[in-house]
């Protein structure tokens, strides 16, 4: 009888108990029955640890303690793990069902390879709203050191994948994931894409990816910096031009262009104004750098 892998999920939680629950009955619900889930919980005051004691028989291992960081609490998860293919999933994310079972029937341990899956961005702003994904797209069409278009919570990596890349960078907070993809990518990791929509991944007020600001473009001009310096200076600039659609001339520009029909686009307008900055550049290049700058938010 063949043995399904031992599937290792982390949990890194701080003070989102009301989003905890959730999250642990979408990895315990889904009855795979080689799973070691372990909880990393930073020290909470709120109602976290209430909710982690009532699951706690269905939990490899938990911890309340004072951490440096979601980072740090990743890395102590997995130093901590023993499965065949390893996965993180935030305490305000969902696995969708049957996504453990998928994973475990599509992974190869044998190989240092690191899967990505679609999914299911949810909010409740202004009314619940939800929007999908398409992986396999962008990984065809964009490059991982442009904009990071892996989905977190969507995927997975195998143990050989963990020991060739190392742990997480502790000493970032906000775009840790991208950067250790970037190192996955250097050390000859295998990326996979799949179609298969693995996560729900939901947004609020306080999702962390949305603050930030300046630490978080810091971050990420400093990912730049080392693994794509060409555009770094491309990054700054966007950054500095985040509004720039929305002055005068521009909307002139736009306005005109719906009047006679005229192909128009931001990029183009910003190319032609701003030439000093973005000649040499593409508009496929500023187009997947705008994608971290979140030049239309």
């Amino acid at each position: 009888m063949l043995v399904s892998p031992k599937i290792s999920v982390i949990t890194p939680s701080y003070n989102q108990g009301h989003f905890l629950e959730e999250t642990i009955i979408s990895v315990i619900g889904q009855g795979y029955q080689n799973l070691e889930y372990i909880i990393f919980d930073g020290g909470s005051t709120d109602n976290t640890i209430e909710i982690i004691k009532k699951y706690s028989n269905s939990l490899s291992f938990w911890v309340s303690e004072k951490d440096a960081g979601q980072s740090n609490a990743i890395n102590k998860g997995f130093e901590r793990a023993t499965g065949d293919i390893l996965l993180w999933l935030n305490s305000d994310d969902l696995l969708m069902p049957g996504a453990l079972s998928y994973i475990a029937a599509n992974s190869d341990t044998e190989k240092a390879n690191f899967y990505f899956g679609n999914c299911i961005h949810f909010n409740h702003k202004n009314g619940l709203s939800s929007y999908g994904s398409n992986v396999k797209y962008y990984h065809e069409n964009f490059l991982l050191e442009n904009a990071d278009y892996i989905i977190q919570p969507s995927s997975y990596f195998t143990r050989k994948a963990w020991e060739a890349t190392g742990n997480l960078n502790e000493k970032m907070h906000y775009a840790f994931d991208w950067e250790w993809f970037l190192r996955a990518k250097q050390k000859q990791v295998t990326f996979i894409p799949i179609n298969e929509c693995l996560s729900l991944y939901r947004i609020h007020d306080t999702h962390k990816t949305g603050t930030g600001r300046d630490a978080r473009d810091e971050e990420l001009s400093f990912i730049y910096k080392n693994f794509s310096p060409a555009n770094e200076k491309l990054f700054n600039y966007l950054i500095e031009d985040k509004h720039f659609a929305i002055k005068l001339l521009p909307r002139i520009i736009r306005k005109l262009a719906h009047i006679f029909s005229y192909p128009y686009s931001d990029t183009k307008v910003l190319k032609y104004l701003k030439q000093s900055r973005y000649k040499k550049f593409s508009e496929d290049t500023i187009n997947q750098v705008k994608q971290m700058v979140s030049f239309y938010q």
